[in-house]
């Protein structure tokens, strides 16, 4: 077998084009996450008001819609709060037996979202009580029905 000792004509060994700089990237990612977060907040914030612009509907109509409405909202508005608020860390660990155990840890990320998401509890806490209520006589009227 003949080896060919041919120059390669394609490869340019002596790169005078400047790499990109790390720093540029780093730059672009914090920007990236400054405006997720920026994004976020705007987010949380209109629904904080329009959770609380429907908390005061259904503390004067009482009426089922708006009170679904209040519920679908604070149900979103906790459920964002929980998705970027908390994160689950998982590990594994055994047992003098030998049996594996799965441990899962919450830590809380952003302790500001979190202890809003109280204060928004704490604020509408007489409409939570009254959906509270609403809920478990449609529960216990589903459990007559079944």
């Amino acid at each position: 077998m003949k080896i060919n000792q041919d120059i390669r004509v394609g490869l340019n060994t002596n790169r005078k084009e400047p790499l990109q700089n790390n720093n540029q990237n780093n730059r672009f990612g914090d920007m990236v996450v400054k405006q997720g977060t920026k994004l976020q907040t705007e987010q949380l914030t209109r629904l904080l008001g329009d959770i609380s612009t429907a908390g005061d509907r259904v503390a004067r109509s009482r009426n089922l819609r708006e009170l679904a409405r209040f519920k679908m909202l604070v149900k979103r508005f906790l459920q964002e709060t929980v998705e970027h608020g908390m994160e689950l860390k998982q590990s594994h660990t055994w047992n003098r037996f030998g049996e594996g155990r799965r441990l899962k840890i919450i830590d809380t990320i952003d302790t500001r979202l979190v202890e809003l998401a109280q204060d928004l509890l704490d604020e509408e806490k007489e409409a939570i009580d009254l959906l509270d209520k609403i809920g478990e006589i449609k529960g216990l009227l589903i459990n007559l029905y079944m």
